[in-house]
């Protein structure tokens, strides 16, 4: 910790006395070109400081020498501290796709933009716990970030000039134009750190990741192409504890003996309530019982003399005779570990980052066709296999048919996620209107395949691996854009223009087996049928373990269409006077119209110093995504696993419920802040604060039990075969206030380059006024589960409140030093524990995940103009989240919260990188 403070010291001192020397040394002048920005204007590049909305501008192509962080989602958790973006563990597809959220809204309410055109959402729902529950962000990971030359970052409201998502603010990523050359990175890394629990020592997740970027001219007029081609391969990294709990009881030590003696005590029973051959049962127990050495004379002479399998009873229901079900219901797990050759850890979960390999290639193209006209393409292809680990399925559980596996399992999610982008158009100047026209479709998709695994009601005629269906969204868009300039005071700009989009979702169902549930004769359960059980009675489940496939009825394949028009008109009245105007129509086929405009201004006061201010109302049109998605899953809730049904919100669970049908969240925003420049010490300071209203927002209900609910509504969950619902509804309204602060230094003398960036971010988060229930979810006291604690511990507390980063990179000849600290504030995990330790848990206690500072540090040398070398570390002091405390770890798997985190759990991060160009 010492060594800690003393280099988040040394980075501030860094600053502060760069700072002090730049403004002694007022002769200084500087080379670079003030960094301008397109994104929240149509009427061109303008200097970030002028502009009237928060704009950040991160040059990717540059830093990606030096950064520790090879994804687009990673390197904005680092240097954006307005967003936020974790790695999540055991979270089904979520394990593959960082949920990214930006001023502490959800992942829903950032729109991304590809070369300033509106990027499609990914396919997966994020229905596990994480934060973004119940949301549907933009999969940032399918693009390689080596193809990018910048991302622009607009932290305000523009749903009135973009569009749907837009209310906390807009991602714009730039695509290369570079060309004339062979550029590419070989890196490798991995994760060096004590904390580590497997067989595998203290390295681990180790990655390798190739990225190659080729670009060059096309004739003589301007035109290019840049291709980027990227391959990852990344291994996982083992984070859960030492498997605590009980493994095996005494019947899995008999099952063990009468193996090695080549029977199978499963194959003599389907059906343990009417056992045709049960007294062959009881005489292989009572024979192979005598090889469990370590049972005591007195048990062995109670199992001895059992001649029945379950208790007999008296007519008031008292035992009055032991059977072997009672007698073998008891814990050996230490001492069988011992006897097969085991330790605790071959039991452990894989808990951390999940296994995936991921290939990517990505093209952009601009062609003129005559001084005025030009065609343009980009776009790309992405497909990754992702592998993530479910819950250990132990042997004494019902949910193992240990017949198959004696020693219970680990299933795996596998997951195959394919993502193709393309966007065309035309673009030019006609009479003083600048015109574009273009089409841009978008389609991403999440298949699934259940691995070592099992449906445990088919017993021996189980597989052991399940397709289980999946998941795809498709969008196709099309724009049309017109503006001008007018020479009328300082200048007007004119924009307007129209938009088309039309959206598909689709579910498609997986193979039989991953979803059906079969009795004793192997045909699917009719709901009437003997089920087959284990030896002690346990009804054997079915599906596919860990992840049941989707089912016929949750297919589905809908569609929707919006158009929309907008206008957006820029006044400069004067040079020191701004105004930007917008207002936007939209109607979807689904739920209706909007209208929304926005209203910003810039002030410059002095020709250093600006004010600025904006106001707006937005929208956020739900998904289509959150209205059709329906699937069953086993998930863990309170220590519990529970077959939980997400019902579609136009289903008749929902009716029965009295869920209304989703409609759009609306929004107000305001932000007033500032921009003060130093020239004389190349210093900028920004600072914006910013207030969201959101009324009528989305969120994922918990999970309404089906002990709670109406007779109705229990025959519906009956049916489906669930024992508790969870569905989407406008549940509540929500406040978001914060502030923005950005510092920006540079310094250069004597071939010695010094950047130095300070930004933090605070943000609060919270719900406002009465929850938008029903009346029969008043009258049955279920507003609780409709928006639950962990509901709210998702929405108001899951995030950083206070996030800051201090970045100092230094170049100098051939060598670049880059250090940076980052903080991250506390943030607060769902799980409910026993907080006080006095046995009692409250719903109100929960475990608090204390603030960190992030320490990366990395270094390059340019050995050639050609080739350079840079060896880092991110996480350099092998900083960990809080731990959980024992109650909240599930038998010491998840030390650390699954649910939350503001950096992840896998500790330090070790990599080289070969950089070269040619």
């Amino acid at each position: 910790m010492k060594n800690k403070k003393t280099i988040f010291s040394v980075s501030v001192l860094f600053f502060l006395g760069t700072y002090t020397y730049a403004q002694q040394k007022d002769t200084l002048k500087t080379g670079d070109v003030e960094e301008v920005v397109i994104l929240g204007s149509r009427s061109g590049a303008r200097s970030k400081v002028d502009s009237p909305v928060p704009v950040d501008v991160f040059n990717v192509k540059e830093s990606s020498v030096i950064l520790p962080q090879t994804n687009i989602s990673q390197i904005l958790n680092s240097v954006a501290p307005s967003f936020t973006s974790t790695i999540q563990t055991n979270a089904d597809g979520a394990d593959h796709l960082d949920p990214a959220q930006l001023r502490g809204l959800g992942p829903d309410q950032v729109l991304v933009l590809v070369n300033g055109k509106r990027r499609h959402t990914s396919a997966l729902v994020n229905v596990n716990g994480s934060p973004g529950r119940g949301s549907v962000g933009t999969d940032l990971n399918s693009i390689p970030s080596f193809a990018l030359t910048r991302i622009e970052v607009l932290r305000d409201g523009a749903a009135a000039q973009y569009g749907s998502d837009a209310i906390a603010g807009v991602i714009n990523l730039e695509l290369k134009k570079d060309t004339g050359k062979l550029t590419g990175q070989v890196n490798y890394g991995g994760n060096l750190t004590p904390t580590g629990n497997d067989h595998t020592g203290d390295f681990d997740g180790q990655n390798i990741q190739v990225d190659l970027n080729y670009g060059n001219k096309i004739g003589k007029k301007g035109g290019f192409y840049n291709i980027t081609w990227t391959s990852q391969f990344r291994n996982p990294t083992y984070r859960a504890g030492t498997e605590s709990g009980t493994i095996y009881n005494a019947y899995n030590a008999i099952e063990q003996r009468a193996l090695n003696n080549g029977v199978n005590l499963s194959s003599l029973f389907t059906n343990i309530g009417s056992i045709p051959n049960s007294q062959q049962i009881i005489n292989s127990i009572h024979q192979y019982a005598q090889g469990v050495n370590y049972f005591s004379s007195t048990q062995q002479s109670a199992i001895q003399n059992a001649n029945t399998i379950q208790d007999i009873k008296d007519s008031n229901g008292n035992v009055i005779q032991q059977g072997l079900q009672s007698l073998l219901n008891f814990d050996v797990t230490d001492k069988e570990l011992a006897y097969r050759g085991q330790d605790r850890k071959d039991f452990n979960m894989q808990v951390g980052q999940s296994k995936l390999s991921n290939h990517q290639l990505f093209a952009n193209i601009e062609i003129p066709i005559n001084d005025n006209w030009k065609v343009y393409t980009f776009g790309g292809y992405s497909y990754r296999q992702g592998t993530s680990g479910g819950f250990y399925r132990k042997p004494n559980q019902s949910r193992t048919f240990t017949g198959l596996a004696a020693n219970g399992y680990l299933p795996q999610i596998g997951t195959d996620i394919q993502d193709l982008s393309l966007s065309a158009g035309i673009k030019g100047n006609w009479s003083g209107w600048n015109i574009d026209l273009s089409n841009t479709f978008g389609q991403n998709s999440f298949d699934y395949t259940i691995q070592n695994t099992g449906n445990t009601s088919l017993r021996f005629a189980s597989p052991s691996e399940f397709s289980a269906g999946g998941l795809r969204f498709s969008q196709n868009t099309i724009n049309l854009d017109f503006s001008k300039k007018y020479d009328v005071w300082s200048g007007i700009n004119v924009a307007f223009g129209a938009e088309h989009r039309y959206e598909n979702f689709k579910i498609t169902a997986g193979e039989e087996a991953s979803y059906a549930t079969y009795d004793v004769n192997g045909n699917v359960w009719n709901g009437s049928s003997a089920r087959p059980t284990d030896f002690f009675g346990n009804v054997l489940p079915g599906g596919s373990q860990v992840f049941g496939g989707f089912r016929p009825e949750n297919a589905v394949d809908k569609n929707r269409q919006s158009v929309a028009g907008y206008a957006d008109l820029e006044f400069n009245f004067t040079d020191w006077l701004l105004v930007d105007a917008a207002a936007r129509y939209e109607n979807y086929s689904d739920f209706g119209s909007t209208f929304n405009y926005k209203l910003a201004s810039r002030v410059k006061l002095d020709k250093n110093f600006n004010l600025r201010f904006a106001g707006s109302t937005g929208f956020r049109a739900p998904s289509i995504h959150q209205i059709y998605y329906n699937v069953t899953s086993t998930l863990f809730t309170d220590g519990v696993l529970k077959e939980v049904g997400t019902f579609s919100n136009d289903s008749k669970v929902a009716n029965l419920l009295g869920i209304p049908s989703l409609k759009q969240e609306t929004s107000k925003s305001a932000s007033v802040g500032f921009t003060y420049k130093i020239p004389a010490a190349n210093l900028t300071f920004t600072a914006d604060g910013y207030f969201t209203r959101i009324d009528n927002r989305i969120i994922l209900t918990g999970q309404f039990a089906r002990a709670a609910v109406s007779a109705a509504a229990q025959e519906a969950f009956d049916a489906a075969g669930v024992n508790a619902v969870q569905l989407f509804a406008n549940a509540i309204d929500t406040e978001t206030k914060g502030l923005d602060v950005v510092i920006s230094h540079n310094l250069r003398f004597s071939g010695v380059k010094l950047d130095n960036n300070f930004a933090i971010n605070l943000n609060q988060t919270k719900k406002v006024g009465n929850i938008h229930s029903s009346g029969s979810l008043q009258e049955t006291n279920l507003e609780n589960v409709y928006f639950s604690e962990a509901s709210r511990i998702y929405l108001e507390e899951a995030v950083p409140r206070v996030k800051a980063s201090l970045s100092n990179q230094l170049s100098w000849g051939k060598t670049i030093v880059y250090l940076r600290n980052t903080y991250f504030g506390k943030v607060t995990s769902p799980d409910i524990i026993d907080a006080n330790g006095n046995g009692i848990v409250e719903t109100n206690e929960h475990q608090q995940i204390t603030p960190k500072i992030i320490t990366d540090l990395s270094v390059a040398y340019q050995f050639t103009k050609n080739v350079g070398l840079t060896l880092g570390v991110n996480n350099l002091f092998d900083i960990y989240p809080t731990k959980n405390l024992t109650a909240s770890t599930n038998n010491d798997q998840f030390i650390y919260s699954r649910s939350t985190s503001q950096f992840g759990q896998n500790g330090r991060y070790l990599f080289s990188r070969l950089n070269f160009n040619f």
